[in-house]
């Protein structure tokens, strides 16, 4: 028996790898990471770990001992080059592995700045990996200056660490607010107004010329408005390419990532892709979610389905951010949505639940638990609530709850 191979070294692969002897599998499970570290959080990485909050050992998802237990074998430092289809192998270096089962969980990498404006230049950052944050960790000092590119979760996040550890930081967004994308002008005002009271400036609707620099490292950022940042150091944060490129060359299907049907299957049935790499079948479309959520259930359904009992992914979508002394929880998704009903219970916090007609999309809770609890729970049942009780806070969350239709 060849057994199964998963190629990624992230939440999706050490998830999978454990599901799978949780769900009974017995034949050999490989990992091939191509860092020099096993499965890590990634979540921690621009946070808790940037500040010195926690230790590389605590980042590792599992102990190796659980690994050898397991009867899971992890190579580090492994580049997987090419797939064979036909003769079910990977190919790496000079070696090749034969599978039953390939698992894709390659991830997504950062978006970079074209290097024609710069974006190759010293103390230019991404926010990804550990060697990213290894990198980025010495020029995080008090006084320097900071300029974010992105007004997404990521540059929010690393906006409120750099404040925490004394920097001077702009925030630059080309679009005409911050979190356009991914949430309602409720949000992004409450999120807005929380970073600029800790002094972070914000300039929206800004677009980036290029970056200046003095003998290879970054010096500024010249702006369209003609206008030029001081910069000693720049952090990306433009959104993420889902790494497919290894299932293309095989002649899968690829779209907006790699394409898997409801149990995870790539066009090839002995193939299967995971996590932030795979975009799977939802409603009358198809969708991909960057979630550790995500990369846990997903590899849960598919470890089912390998192991002999084939179980459909049916994704409940939770998010969540921290920000300064904010945590900020997500459930559902707001696609489609076309009204904002804002609950604001005082001290227990604000919630801004989404609607598409009378239907509960979403909610953004903002150090609210109990109201994203509540909100997680209706939409994971498919029931909605009224919108005039949602605002009126003299109606408790349990009531709230019964209420679900």
């Amino acid at each position: 028996m060849a057994g199964v191979v998963i190629v990624g070294g992230g939440q999706a692969a050490a998830s999978l790898s454990t599901q799978l002897r949780a769900a009974g599998y017995e034949g050999p499970v490989t990992i091939f990471c191509e860092e020099p570290h096993p499965p890590y959080q990634r979540p921690p990485l621009s946070k808790a770990y940037l500040l010195g909050d926690m230790d590389r050992e605590q980042l590792f998802l599992l102990p190796q001992a659980q690994y050898e237990r397991e009867d899971i074998t992890v190579r580090l430092s492994v580049r997987v080059d090419t797939i064979d289809r036909a003769a079910k192998t990977v190919h790496f270096g000079d070696a090749h592995m034969g599978y039953d089962h390939l698992v894709l969980a390659t991830g997504a990498y950062p978006r970079r700045l074209p290097e024609s404006i710069g974006g190759a230049l010293k103390g230019v950052q991404t926010v990804r990996t550990l060697a990213d944050i290894d990198a980025m960790g010495p020029q995080m000092q008090p006084g320097r200056h900071l300029v974010i590119v992105g007004g997404g979760y990521i540059g929010l996040e690393a906006a409120a660490v750099a404040k925490k550890l004394g920097l001077h930081v702009t925030l630059l967004e080309a679009a005409p607010r911050i979190l356009q994308r991914v949430a309602a002008p409720e949000t992004a005002d409450y999120i807005r107004n929380l970073h600029t009271s800790h002094s972070v400036r914000i300039l929206e609707n800004m677009s980036l010329v290029r970056l200046t620099d003095k003998a290879g490292a970054v010096s500024g950022v010249l702006l369209g408005s003609g206008d030029c940042l001081k910069a000693d150091l720049v952090i990306v944060g433009i959104g993420v390419t889902p790494a497919a490129e290894l299932a293309a060359a095989a002649g899968l299907d690829v779209e907006n990532g790699i394409a898997v049907n409801a149990f995870g299957q790539t066009s090839d049935p002995s193939i299967w892709a995971v996590g932030d790499c795979a975009s799977f079948p939802l409603q009358d479309g198809r969708i991909r979610l960057e979630s550790v959520g995500n990369a846990i259930d997903h590899a849960k359904r598919i470890a089912v389905t390998i192991a002999g009992t084939p179980a459909p992914y049916i994704p409940k979508p939770w998010f969540w951010s921290d920000q300064y002394d904010l945590k900020l929880q997500i459930a559902g998704l707001n696609t489609g949505y076309d009204d904002v009903v804002t609950r604001d219970e005082d001290t227990a916090g604000v919630s801004f639940w989404y609607f598409a007609g009378d239907r509960l999309l979403a909610v953004d809770a903002m150090n609210n638990g109990r109201a994203f609890m509540v909100g997680r729970r209706i939409i994971e049942m498919g029931k909605t609530v009224a919108k005039q009780l949602v605002s009126d806070t003299s109606v408790d969350l349990k009531e709230l709850l019964a209420s679900a239709h």
